[in-house]
């Protein structure tokens, strides 16, 4: 990557792309629902069972199923919690004992495998769909309701019952439902960009180090994901710390349809969004600002590269949905 404008020259050109922000936010609409699966956000290995699987009925569809899976395993085939939920879907051995099916037809259900692990979470979410299909209210809230609550809870509230646990596991696995769709039209404009954008700028020319939080025992330093999330955290976007989980924070524009304050992903597999390995702060006219690698320092960079991945306009529920904790592998538990 090649760093395209002087650091001096900086302040009026984010001034105007920020007035730029809010301008494209007064003439733009929201995009509209979809099922498809944005580019990378499932492992390339899973993708064919979540497509297939997610649109087993109604209630369902790969983008849900996804943002399940993520939530409780965060695609880790082996995640196994202190509670014993087991596998990729996190099951606890009673429900798989009567909710497991044989995905794949090789004449055994196994919880550890995906390929038995992904259609069996699909089967339940459809089962538990079912049994509260006469509630009112929204089909699919009324399953995730039941998900996490139990299906008699559901019928007996006429809806979502009043639980907190219950509502916000609702919100949640909605709001990261929109990380895992790809958009149909345009995806809306976000109003924290031009603080997030303010941030960063005022960090040009500082060094780069490694792991760094920009703490005064660091001399203010960030790494790019770093920078990212100190950036969003003057917005009061809390981003995880790790570029690859801050992908799913949001939905995620195409590269024609890219804001400043959009976050922009680089990865070493163009078909895993768990392979992103750099992140930047989209500015407009093609350039980013980023904390690049040892030896330099923040600057703007062009984001047109062989390993560009996507881009994600961040969302205070999007980044608030994504999980504080994800179970440990089976052989570390």
């Amino acid at each position: 990557m090649v760093g395209g404008i002087a650091a001096g020259s900086a302040m009026s050109f984010v001034a105007l792309l920020v007035v730029g922000t809010y301008s494209a936010a007064a003439g733009m609409g929201t995009g509209g629902g979809a099922v498809a699966l944005a580019k990378g956000a499932v492992p390339a290995r899973y993708q064919a069972l979540v497509e297939k699987w997610g649109n087993l009925c109604p209630a369902i569809n790969p983008a849900l199923l996804a943002a399940q899976l993520y939530q409780e395993s965060g695609w880790n085939p082996r995640a196994q919690s202190p509670a014993a939920a087991q596998g990729i879907a996190q099951f606890i051995p009673g429900t798989w004992a009567t909710h497991g099916i044989d995905g794949d037809g090789d004449g055994d259900r196994d919880v550890w495998d995906p390929a038995d692990a992904i259609p069996s979470a699909a089967s339940y979410d459809c089962e538990l769909a079912g049994y509260v299909k006469k509630v009112p209210g929204d089909p699919t809230d009324n399953m995730l309701a039941a998900y996490n609550a139990g299906a008699y809870r559901v019928i007996r509230a006429g809806g979502v019952p009043s639980i907190s646990e219950t509502q916000n596991y609702v919100t949640i696995i909605r709001s990261l439902e929109k990380s895992f769709a790809r958009p149909v039209g345009r995806v809306q404009p976000s109003q924290q960009a031009a603080g997030a954008i303010y941030f960063a700028q005022k960090k040009l020319g500082t060094p780069y180090l490694w792991g760094g939080n920009g703490t005064p025992e660091q001399n203010g330093r960030f790494d790019c994901s770093g920078l990212t999330q100190a950036a969003y955290r003057t917005v009061d976007i809390e981003l995880p710390r790790v570029a690859n989980d801050q992908y799913n924070a949001g939905p995620h524009p195409s590269r024609d349809e890219l804001l400043p304050g959009d976050l922009v992903f680089f990865s070493n597999d163009l078909s895993n969004s768990r392979a992103i390995h750099h992140v930047g702060i989209y500015v407009g006219g093609g350039y980013m600002i980023n904390a690049p690698y040892t030896g330099a320092v923040i600057r703007f960079d062009k984001i047109d590269a062989p390993d560009y991945f996507g881009a994600t306009r961040v969302t205070k529920d999007g980044a608030a949905a994504l999980p504080k904790a994800l179970p440990k592998s089976r052989s570390a538990a």
